[in-house]
This record gives structure tokens, C-alpha cells and sequence, in this order.
């Protein structure tokens, strides 16, 4: 009691203030702490769902549930320059004051920020796997420093301070480090093959703190060499070492195919994860574009429901921060694209719906990301978002592939790569009866588990019982 009597006493604190005093308990990793913090955290927002979902895991806290060790460990794992940078750029800057920015934002220009932006600064890469999906991009492509700076400044002045890099190999670009350090203000996610992850990048990534690597991975050493290239599994592991002896986060990507669901659906490759350290995993369907499409690929639907099914297994019961792209539209309201939650800067410049749908209307270096935003394209394209009734079927490429191709056929679009197309032309017929099949296994399933009638029949079964 004497607690929360504080806190009503510090409702007028300003932003800093907080700050000062979240940075003040994050050596605590305590239960008790971590309710403080959240108490604390809640002061910032002015939007009723960021405070909604803060109680939420207040509530999580108190039940011990398993997702709670993230946070846990970020206080007692991390290194003080990385977990003073993630409380005070992810949770504060973007997640708490962002959102009262980008809803000052949707006021004034008539639309929602999207949550993050996707960069891909280079496609600078020494590796050539099968499927990839930028494998078609020119590898010369590039930004400049200038051009991310301003990106990523734009994105600030709406409220958005979490950006993912990707590539391409990002590591590859040598000066990548100074936009980590002009925009210190920002948390990074990038996206890496961890090849280049060596002692020197560990001190700089230490340095700047504001960076979490994100390892791809297809399996265990078979099934990633297979794809990636001999030894490379092997790099990867000594990376994820490196980064958990220095007190660094990092997390797991793992791209879901035909070829490897029976690894990534059993429990004992999570374990592995969390024993090297991992953080979080990201989990990627294939989707036949980019380097030789291949619809042999593709998870079929019943591995794709499979890895739905085991990811919330997971959440249940691993200490890990799951995030399932295609599978979490029932968790964040179906499909991401168009700006709605995030779109992609390509290394040429283009600015394209999703890092998946190569094409445009738009390019950075003759538009501002407000007006691409809001471009004919981008703004159909969130439309058509709305009227999926069925989250678990949220994609305009493999869910609803006719959408993908109605945007792909609006004025004004081109393709940002050569063979881009495809997906919509000569492999139209695989995707439409892809989408039907999966269609029989995810109707019936969002009817009896995620829809009110779904609720009123485990209602009526608890009662009979």
C-alpha cells in the first residue's frame, strides 16, 4: 500500500523522472521489483491499451508465468549499457511516450503510425541459400547513411523508435555502427546470418547497447549447413556464445519450411535456444519469392497449423519471447502490412508494402514515408486488412493470394526486383489452391477457438461439467 500511495504522489513526475527511477530498480529481478517497475511504467502511457496490457503482465507476474522470465532476465542477464538501452528505448521512448506521440500523430494527419519500419541497408551477402527471399535483389544495391538517417528520423517524428534491419547481410555495411549511435535514442533489431559476429563486433555492439542480432537458422547443424553452407550452424553457435558470455540478448530466426517443421514443433530445439541464451525467436513461413520460388517449400497447412498449435504450447511453458509471423493474426489483428503495423525500405530505396511483396509505388529518394503512406497503394492495401474475418488467414500472398495480385496490378506499381511478379503470375494457380487448402484446416478452426461462439460453447460445456 505504501507503494502505490507513492505512485499516486508521482503522477505529475515528468517522463525523466520515471526513467531515472525504472533505471534504478533494473538490478532487481525480483517479482516484487519487476510489479514496481510495472506500476511505474504506467504513468507514462495516456492510451487505455498500453495501460491495459501493462496490467496485464502485472497479473502474468503474479501467476509466475513462464513469458515473465524475459523480462527477469533482462534485468538479471543483461549487460548494464544494453539492458539500461532496452528499458529506456524499447519499453519508455517507443512502447510508453512513442505511443502518445503517434497518437498525436493519427490526429493530426488522419492515420495510425505503423509500429516499426524494416530497413534493408545493403544486399551485400556471402551467402547464396536456396528459397531466400531478397535472393533476387541486385547485390550491389545500397543506402547511404544519409538516406537512413533520414528514414529513421522520419520515423521518429511520428513516435516510432524500435526499427528492424535486415538485408542483404547488414553487417556487411561497415558504417552501419553510426546510425546505431546517431540514433541512440532508438532499440535495433537486426536480422543477421552471424557469420561476421566476431570479439571486436561484441565490444561494439556492447558500446552502443541499443542492439539485439537476430540469428537465422533452419534446424540443428544438418539442416542449416544444408542451406546456409558447411561450418555455418557452427558459426552461429559460437556467436550466440560470444554475445551470452558478454551479457548481450539475442534472438533465433528460423525460417518454417516443408523440409524442417518436425525440428522446430519439438520442444527439445527451444530447449537448445534457451540453453545458448536466446532471448526470443522469430518464426518465418517460406514464401515462394525472391532466389528460384519453389512451392515444394512452403509449410503445407497442416504444418502450418501445427506450428500454430506448438508455438502456443511454447508460450505456455518456455522462457522464451515467441513471435510466430504468419500464425499471430489473431494476437495482433491480422495481417502487419501496408504501414498498418510496418512496411519495408529496400536497399534500393523502394518502399514496399512488406519485406515479402516486392513491389512499390513509392522510393525514399522521391517521397517522404508520410506520403507513402498515405499513397493510393499502401491505403487499399490496409483496407483490404479489414475485411478478413478469419485472423488466421491474414496474408494477401498465401491467404488471400487474388488481393496480392489486385495490389500488384494497381496504377502506378512496379516490380523492385526482376522475377518479382511470379508469385502472382505463373505460380497464381499453386497459390489460390494453397490458400483453399489451408482455408478447410483455419475456417473451422477460428470458428470453434477464437470467435464469441467459440466462447459461449467452452461457457456452456464448463457448466454442463
Amino acid at each position: 500500500m505504501k507503494w502505490v500511495n507513492m505512485l499516486q504522489s508521482l503522477k505529475n513526475y515528468s517522463t525523466e523522472k520515471i526513467v531515472s527511477l525504472l533505471l534504478s530498480l533494473a538490478t532487481n529481478s525480483s517479482n516484487e521489483n519487476l510489479a514496481r517497475m510495472t506500476y511505474l511504467m504506467e504513468l507514462i502511457p495516456k492510451k487505455d491499451y498500453y495501460r491495459d496490457r501493462i496490467r496485464w503482465m502485472r497479473q502474468l507476474l503474479r501467476d509466475n508465468h513462464p513469458s515473465m522470465e524475459f523480462p527477469r532476465r533482462i534485468l538479471r542477464d543483461l549487460h548494464p549499457n544494453q539492458r539500461d538501452k532496452w528499458i529506456t528505448n524499447l519499453a519508455v521512448n517507443h512502447l510508453l511516450s512513442g505511443t502518445n506521440k503517434r497518437k498525436a500523430w493519427a490526429d493530426r494527419e488522419g492515420y495510425y503510425p505503423p509500429s516499426t519500419v524494416v530497413i534493408s541497408p545493403t544486399m551485400k551477402c556471402n551467402l547464396s541459400c536456396y528459397g531466400c527471399y531478397a535472393g533476387d535483389y541486385q547485390k550491389s544495391l545500397e543506402l547511404s547513411l544519409e538516406e537512413i538517417d533520414s528514414v529513421l528520423t522520419q520515423m521518429k517524428e511520428m513516435g516510432v523508435y524500435f526499427a528492424v534491419i535486415s538485408g542483404g547481410e547488414p553487417f556487411f555495411k561497415d558504417d552501419i555502427f553510426e546510425i546505431f549511435r546517431k540514433h541512440s535514442d532508438m532499440a535495433f533489431l537486426v536480422f543477421t546470418h552471424g557469420g561476421l559476429i566476431d570479439e571486436a563486433m561484441v565490444e561494439r555492439l556492447i558500446e552502443v547497447g541499443n542492439v539485439m542480432p537476430a540469428f537465422s537458422l533452419e534446424g540443428y547443424e544438418t539442416e542449416t549447413d544444408e542451406r546456409r553452407g558447411p561450418g555455418h550452424f557452427r558459426k552461429v553457435m559460437h556467436a550466440m556464445d560470444l554475445l551470452k558470455n558478454a551479457g548481450l540478448s539475442f534472438c533465433g530466426s528460423f525460417t518454417h519450411t516443408s523440409r524442417n517443421t518436425d525440428i522446430i514443433t519439438d520442444g527439445s530445439y527451444i530447449d537448445m535456444l534457451v540453453e545458448k541464451g536466446c532471448f526470443a525467436l522469430w518464426l518465418f513461413s517460406y514464401v515462394p519469392v525472391g532466389r528460384n520460388p519453389d512451392m515444394a517449400l512452403m509449410p503445407a497447412p497442416e504444418q502450418r497449423d501445427l506450428m500454430r498449435r506448438r508455438t502456443a504450447d511454447f508460450r505456455g511453458s518456455k522462457p522464451m519471447l515467441i513471435i510466430d509471423f504468419w500464425n499471430d493474426g489473431p494476437i495482433i489483428s491480422g495481417c502487419i502490412a501496408g504501414g498498418r503495423k510496418y512496411f519495408h525500405v529496400n536497399a534500393n530505396g523502394d518502399i514496399e508494402p512488406c519485406v515479402f511483396c516486392h513491389f512499390a509505388v513509392d522510393n525514399i529518394r522521391r517521397t517522404s514515408i508520410n506520403e507513402a503512406l498515405k499513397s493510393p497503394l499502401f491505403r487499399k492495401i490496409r483496407e483490404k486488412q479489414g475485411s478478413h474475418e478469419n485472423l488466421l488467414r491474414p496474408c494477401m500472398l498465401i491467404d488471400h493470394p487474388y488481393v496480392g495480385r489486385e495490389m500488384f496490378a494497381m496504377e502506378g506499381t512496379y516490380s523492385t526486383h526482376e522475377g518479382a511478379g511470379e508469385i502472382f503470375t505463373d505460380l497464381a494457380g499453386d497459390m489460390d489452391k494453397y490458400a483453399t487448402d489451408y482455408a478447410r484446416i483455419a475456417d473451422p478452426t477460428w470458428k470453434m477457438e477464437f470467435t464469441a461462439e467459440a466462447g459461449e460453447t467452452k461457457r456452456a460445456g464448463s457448466v454442463k461439467a
